[in-house]
């Protein structure tokens, strides 16, 4: 094949005088090629097409393949073809499927974009969306593995929205974090909108469990459950999570410990997102504006009665850590997992061994305060265990440190050597020949042998 540059210098070469074995030469070409295109029997830029398509015979199987399913990876469709006989490229067959038209649109993905939409009505106070962002990365001080998970909730009218960080998305998890959020965006709503989430309903049908039927009741709301597919009946809370990932969890910090990310996802929440401008009926107002005139009912006085489990490490001071606080434990148990478990609402936390014993039971002092609560058993039994160490005359030894053999090895050697004499002595005289037996015989002996 000829390109249109190509081809305008043969024909210039050819009206010059050029000979078309001295233009073959020249271009590298053949010259059945150069006599083809010189007589218009063939187009530049234009590859020849064979006289019969190796890809014919596969193109009414191609076609029904992707009318059944628009989604069918090429490569699967591929490994099919090869079972069929099919001896031609991958790059092939998707060069076919593209310049044939041959992969659909699909009908029912399309309709999910391009269906008219309602705008959706939310009047003050009505509704409060929720649900879970799972955040990549977390800092390895953290412990909590890959991910981290925020439970997000935001009210539907204003779009205010608050955060709660957890190491995993179980009920309890789930309470605490309402709770919390509940608390910080100002109150209670009518009703609570949730995806099909396990820990609030069952997602087959769609109908709430005998646990979270209980938490709706103790906080006096309705819960919505959203129909299956229908992501944009949420789209408050999406856009919100959107919010969190991209604009506050991207640049957050690796030294930061979980206290101090959850206080950051606070104060971005407050300086950055309630400072958004919204339009509503009395002109242009911020979120925190129009989140103050929402009327939301109080939240109980107590949260509700749920525990919350994680697993923590004791530091070698014997102190295991929790919301931003210190609490002490035996010291035999430094540098090992503890279980520490919280009843929402009962002041104190239990820190339990990997069997479920209670080793210790601390009243939990105000989140964030940096306080250290100790026990006096604790501290009496790590000064003693701390200064039976610094006591001792043993050091750690130095890597290139010279220790010769001491008194017990010179012993134990002086022993090795007396017992070896005494053992070896007579069996080293019993193994001497007398040569004179050897002397008499040679004597008596006359010839050679």
């Amino acid at each position: 094949m000829l390109t249109r540059e190509s081809d305008v210098e043969v024909h210039a070469l050819h009206k010059r005088g050029w000979t078309i074995s001295a233009i073959a030469r020249h271009t590298g070409h053949d010259r059945k090629t150069i006599r083809a295109y010189l007589n218009g029997e063939r187009t530049p830029g234009e590859r020849k097409k064979p006289a019969v398509d190796p890809f014919e015979p596969f193109l009414d199987y191609v076609r029904a393949r992707l009318d059944e399913d628009p989604h069918l990876w090429s490569r699967t469709l591929c490994d099919e073809l090869e079972d069929l006989g099919y001896a031609q490229s991958y790059q092939t067959l998707t060069r076919q499927i593209r310049i044939r038209g041959l992969r659909p649109k699909c009908a029912d993905c399309a309709q999910v974009t391009k269906r008219a939409n309602a705008i959706i009505e939310h009047p003050p106070g009505e509704e409060t969306q929720w649900d879970w962002v799972e955040l990549p990365n977390p800092p390895s001080q953290w412990g909590w593995g890959s991910t981290a998970f925020l439970l997000v909730g935001s009210l539907s009218h204003s779009g205010r929205w608050r955060g709660y960080l957890a190491p995993d998305m179980t009920r309890p998890q789930v309470i605490a974090g309402i709770d919390r959020i509940t608390r910080r965006l100002g109150g209670v709503t009518k009703s609570w909108r949730f995806d099909r989430m396990a820990t609030v309903c069952h997602p087959a049908t769609g109908a709430l469990t005998a646990e979270f039927a209980g938490v709706a009741k103790y906080y006096g709301v309705s819960v919505a459950v959203c129909p299956p597919r229908r992501g944009n009946r949420k789209g408050v809370v999406e856009k919100s999570n959107h919010i969190a990932a991209q604009r506050w969890w991207r640049t957050l910090p690796d030294e930061l410990t979980v206290e101090q990310a959850q206080a950051s996802c606070d104060t971005f929440c407050r300086t950055r997102s309630d400072v958004r401008m919204r339009r509503t009926k009395d002109g242009r107002s911020n979120v925190a504006t129009v989140a103050k005139r929402e009327p939301l009912s109080a939240p109980p006085a107590a949260p509700y009665p749920t525990t919350v489990t994680e697993v923590r490490k004791v530091s070698r001071q014997a102190l295991v850590a929790w919301k931003g606080n210190q609490y002490s434990v035996p010291p035999e148990l430094a540098m090992n997992d503890v279980h520490v478990s919280e009843r929402l609402g009962d002041g104190h936390i239990d820190i339990a061994t990997d069997s479920g014993i209670v080793i210790a039971r601390h009243r939990l002092a105000a989140a964030g305060s940096g306080a250290q609560v100790r026990d006096h058993g604790h501290v009496v039994a790590l000064d003693t265990l701390a200064q039976a160490g610094a006591s001792s005359s043993r050091r750690p030894h130095r890597r290139k440190e010279r220790i010769p053999p001491g008194q017990a090895a010179r012993q134990a050697a002086e022993a090795l050597r007396h017992n070896t004499t005494h053992t070896t002595a007579p069996t080293a005289q019993a193994s001497v020949i007398d040569l004179s037996v050897y002397e008499r015989a040679a004597q008596n002996r006359t010839q050679l042998p």
